[in-house]
């Protein structure tokens, strides 16, 4: 079933609120999703400055010393803010890539949540609020997020299978719903190059978006394409740097509502998830056409 929430600020005097919107938001669907949950949150981060999110479930041994350890290896300052079993690296923007291979060396235990100049991805098995109070999500700030509450259906409970999934830099994806060509895809898409973690339908969708903005499409052209070569049911929101996007299956059977003011747009599996934003007595409200795409972007 799973729920979805996402919501992108229009107005800056709301980002210190981000994370508390996005973590009440997120709560309200834990009945749409038992077994794990995620929060993907950017923010403006610094000038020449990258960040990686990485995930340990030995979080103590594997934290401990890479700091000095990554720094040596790309020659480079870093730093690490320890958050429960993640943890973000902030490198130079131009050594991410240096960076994500010297810590796959360094420690090859440790999981890549998502890397980029803004993002931080943050999920674990466990309700919504549960997930929220590990990695004190209600005190980040930022200027758009995205969130999932699961229930599995097409792969196992990890962490790994939880939502967000981010296939690229500042790229992320939460879906509800299942793809019938999942698999077909996923050989296409590791011809191209294309790397997987899970054998999770939901990968193979931020997979194939990601593709297709490095050949050149934005956001809204990639969820265009998607309309076309992926099978199945399905609603995506979708986060880039800059980015906010929704986009709903044809046939369009997986509940969404949408809700925009001056202040944000937010989008919601059910309207529960907007019932306590600011102002949303007065947005417009409305439920995502099918084979619409809608496409935000600072």
């Amino acid at each position: 079933m799973c729920g979805i929430v996402g919501l992108f600020l229009k107005d800056k005097s709301l980002e210190p609120r981000l994370g508390a919107l996005l973590s009440e938001m997120l709560i309200s669907m834990t009945d749409r999703g038992p077994d794990s949950a995620g929060i993907a949150i950017y923010d403006s981060g610094a000038a020449g400055r990258g960040k990686i999110t990485i995930q340990s479930s030995a979080p103590k041994a594997d934290f401990e010393g890479l700091e000095a350890e990554l720094g040596k290896k790309i020659e480079a300052k870093v730093s690490l803010t320890v958050k429960s079993t993640h943890a973000v690296l902030d490198v130079p923007s131009d050594k991410l890539e240096e960076a994500r291979a010297a810590i796959n060396e360094l420690r090859p235990n440790v999981r890549l949540m998502g890397a980029g100049e803004a993002i931080e991805i943050y999920k674990e098995v466990g309700l919504p609020a549960e997930v929220v109070k590990r990695f004190d999500l209600t005190g980040m700030s930022g200027s758009h997020g995205i969130g999932h509450t699961r229930m599995a259906t097409e792969s196992a409970v990890t962490t790994l299978g939880a939502h967000p999934f981010s296939t690229g830099p500042d790229q992320c994806l939460v879906h509800n719903g299942s793809l019938s060509n999942h698999n077909n895809l996923r050989r296409e898409l590791i011809r191209d190059g294309m790397r997987f973690e899970t054998e999770n339908d939901t990968e193979v969708a931020a997979a194939y978006l990601s593709s297709k903005i490095a050949h050149g499409q934005n956001l809204g052209q990639a969820l265009q394409s998607s309309l076309d070569d992926l099978d199945g049911f399905f609603t995506f929101v979708v986060g880039t740097k800059n980015g906010f996007g929704v986009v709903r299956d044809p046939i369009a059977c997986k509940p969404a509502v949408m809700a925009e003011t001056d202040q944000y747009v937010a989008f919601g599996s059910e309207y529960r998830a907007l019932a306590n934003l600011p102002g949303i007595d007065g947005a417009k409200v409305w439920e995502p056409e099918p084979s619409t795409v809608y496409f935000w972007e600072h």
